[in-house]
């Protein structure tokens, strides 16, 4: 990753954590809605994470990068979750280009510190202007805030997590709402619950 041409806005996931989050968020709202809820559009949720980074329409290009683990090998809970058909591919919306990189864990490292050292990789990276990091902040947050620390202040870095945590150098947005979003939940159904 060291050697990688970023484009100006990246968005860094942790495939197996958003997999698990979307996965629990259908369970419960399939109960509370009492209706089936369909799996997440990945380019919907993609679109959802970069408007809610900041970008907005125009011909951007946004890279995505998917880290996950070598047994896996797709998102149970994405229309569009095989990692061997989503590596490589791109596609255009309002927002712009996503161009799609899954990079597996190979075994000489976990999944955390790969997460991390690729976070800390781009984060740095001049090229980048926008940064939005989807780790899984129930077990990493003092890490990634630990990584993001050095970050120019400058650059648009935004965190997703499931719930408001003590943030530092970068805006923090809750990562149900994208995926509430691509997962066909719409807020009408919410409101006429309360």
């Amino acid at each position: 990753m060291n050697n990688t041409k970023w484009s100006d806005n990246v968005i860094l996931v942790d495939a197996e954590y958003v997999d698990k989050v979307a996965f629990d968020l259908t369970v419960n709202f399939e109960r509370m809605l009492g209706r089936r809820i369909p799996q997440a559009d990945m380019a919907q949720w993609l679109e959802c994470i970069a408007l809610d980074g900041g970008l907005r329409e125009g011909a951007h290009q946004t890279q995505v990068v998917l880290i996950h683990e070598k047994n896996r090998q797709q998102m149970d809970n994405f229309l569009q979750g095989t990692f061997a058909q989503l590596d490589g591919k791109a596609f255009s919306g309002p927002l712009g280009e996503f161009l799609i990189s899954c990079v597996l864990v190979e075994e000489l490292v976990t999944k955390d510190d790969l997460y991390l050292d690729s976070l800390q990789i781009i984060a740095n990276a001049a090229e980048v202007k926008r940064l939005m990091v989807v780790a899984d902040c129930d077990r990493l947050y003092n890490k990634v805030r630990e990584a993001l620390r050095q970050a120019d202040p400058d650059k648009h870095i935004t965190v997703f997590t499931m719930q408001p945590m003590n943030s530092a150098n970068f805006r923090q947005e809750i990562l149900g709402y994208s995926l509430m979003a691509a997962l066909g939940i719409r807020s009408e159904e919410i409101n006429k619950m309360a």
